[in-house]
């Protein structure tokens, strides 16, 4: 196989960047006033409005050519088939079954079957606690949920949870081991009434068992023993006999398989504060929305695949315009969380130096994903996306239906959101802003200096995502769809987006660190860290002050 940047189509997009890179997008819209109807697609309850990119129809033959000569098609049909294509852990890819209504079996285990039955007895649980049944968590009812998790354990419901109306108990998720974050949830909370989850693929991650032994002694406290407070706490596992081994009982392990990766895992028991939140029969039309993405990225040609352009898009600003970054920016506050999620999502998949048989790579992988809500950056960040000397792509997402919400104020809303796409695409011209300014009667000398202060250079390309509404069906489907964009970048770009390789040498250096800040004997570091080691510890134990 070829790399990926001596292959034909990669050959023909050089070319055709260098012939025109130059070519500014509202000369686009002059000369083809038909591209937004041509560059736009209406999915699962999602309209997506991508002609505000730099691209002609060549570009999109192109770049769908590179798709095909990558093994897009065939990648894409081994994860949903449960083949392991997760080389470096030996695992099937199987997110998609956990929402999916077909029968599967991978090496003899019915996994369609093992997915309903652990649903099932998410869905009895949680409804159950949300109804104030006695003696199924607690002798009372559960008003208070703690979520105990970090990563895909945490980031993945408390977005969801944050976008749609919550009709049981409150949550509260706890992922910082800073005893501030724990202080500030439990100072307001009733321990005869909250619950506690702790989820953890292994059920060794440090920061979540930490978070959890202290959890664990204050309801301890509150409710007299031991056994009391783990009558209040489930877990959430891949590894049960871990749980087990803290003291969870079997009735209150929640398990999920080695072949779901944590950041695309809230379809899973990693979902049981969602169904907690929102009840069992509207976390199934999550999974609805989710499914019907899933189908039509299976299915749909791929010149007319919503993941697929989408992730065609940021291979063309990555690698040929070379944009090191791509910002995402939600117009609807119940969205606020989608950008930490999409971050993990998106970083920890594809930030990759290597490709799937080791070998270093000469071309970028996955950029660097930022943003936050909308509304809240156009008065901070959004001065650097017009002016700033960085070249940056954008995601805009709208929710045009809000029932409830007051008009004008959505009206507000949308007409900034709409605003900032067409200024990234338009800009001023100086000439443009120049006769402005003379037009408003300042001097020639004056009207010539703002000119150049007041000039945007445009040309910034965006993509709008309308959802019709924010509802659970449309909501899986958008993170779906940021699913299968990162899993096509990745199977382009030639790299595993399934493992996280990086995040382990910074866990192994901290658990010596922590020993040594906990009175072990030190080992070697380099000098800046022994010292910073040796400044915390004298603040940790101050020496005795002498009068």
């Amino acid at each position: 196989m070829k790399t990926l940047d001596k292959t034909d189509a990669w050959v023909s997009l050089q070319a055709h960047f260098n012939e025109t890179h130059a070519t500014h997008m509202r000369d686009l819209f002059v000369t083809d006033p038909g591209r937004s109807k041509r560059f736009s697609l209406d999915v699962a309850g999602i309209f997506c409005d991508y002609s505000k990119n730099r691209i002609n129809d060549t570009t999109r033959e192109l770049l769908v050519q590179l798709a095909r000569e990558r093994g897009v098609e065939a990648r894409r049909d081994a994860m949903f088939s449960g083949a392991p294509i997760n080389r470096t852990e030996g695992r099937s890819v199987l997110h998609t079954a956990l929402r999916s209504k077909e029968a599967l079996s991978v090496m003899g285990v019915d996994v369609a079957a093992a997915v309903v039955r652990e649903k099932n007895r998410m869905a009895a649980f949680s409804e159950a606690v949300r109804n104030g049944v006695p003696g199924v968590a607690g002798k009372g009812m559960i008003r208070d949920v703690i979520n105990i998790g970090i990563g895909g354990s945490d980031l993945g419901p408390k977005m969801v949870t944050q976008a749609l109306p919550v009709t049981g108990p409150r949550l509260h998720f706890l992922s910082n081991p800073d005893s501030n974050a724990v202080h500030r949830i439990l100072e307001k909370l009733c321990a005869e009434e909250t619950l506690v989850i702790v989820s953890s693929k292994t059920f060794t991650t440090q920061e979540s068992l930490t978070n959890f032994h202290t959890v664990k002694q204050w309801l301890s406290e509150f409710l007299g023993s031991e056994r009391d407070a783990m009558a209040q706490c489930v877990a959430v596992t891949a590894n049960p006999a871990a749980a087990a081994a803290l003291g969870f009982a079997e009735e209150r392990t929640f398990v999920f398989w080695n072949w779901v990766g944590g950041r695309y895992s809230l379809w899973s028991a990693i979902g049981l504060p969602i169904m907690l939140a929102i009840g069992a029969d509207q976390f199934e039309l999550l999974l609805d929305g989710a499914r019907a993405m899933d189908q039509h990225f299976r299915h749909a040609a791929l010149e007319e695949n919503m993941p697929v352009l989408l992730a065609l898009l940021g291979i063309w600003y990555r690698n040929f315009h070379h944009a090191p970054s791509h910002m995402i920016a939600p117009y609807d506050a119940r969205l606020g969380e989608v950008v930490p999620y999409v971050q993990q999502l998106d970083m920890e998949s594809n930030g990759k130096r290597v490709d799937i048989r080791g070998n270093e790579l000469g071309y970028g992988t996955g950029p660097l994903i930022w943003g936050g809500l909308g509304i809240n950056g156009q008065h901070a960040y959004f001065q650097l996306l017009h002016q700033g000397t960085h070249w940056i792509p954008v995601d805009f997402i709208g929710v045009m239906h809000s029932p409830g919400s007051i008009t004008e104020h959505q009206w507000v809303v949308h007409a900034n959101m709409l605003a900032q796409a067409e200024a990234l695409m338009l800009g001023r011209s100086t000439a443009q802003t120049y006769r402005e300014l003379r037009t408003a009667g300042l001097s020639l000398e004056r009207s010539e200096y703002l000119a150049r202060h007041r000039t945007f250079p445009g040309n910034i390309p965006s993509t709008t995502l309308l959802l019709d509404t924010l509802t659970p069906r449309t909501l899986g489907a958008l993170i779906a769809l940021y699913e299968h964009k990162v899993f096509v970048q990745g199977v382009i770009w030639d790299i595993n987006s399934f493992d996280q390789c990086g995040v382990e040498l910074g866990k192994q250096l901290s658990t010596d660190i922590f020993a040594e800040l906990a009175g072990a004997a030190p080992v070697v570091h380099d000098a800046s860290t022994t010292a910073l080691i040796a400044r915390i510890k004298r603040f940790d134990n101050p020496e005795p002050t002498h009068s």
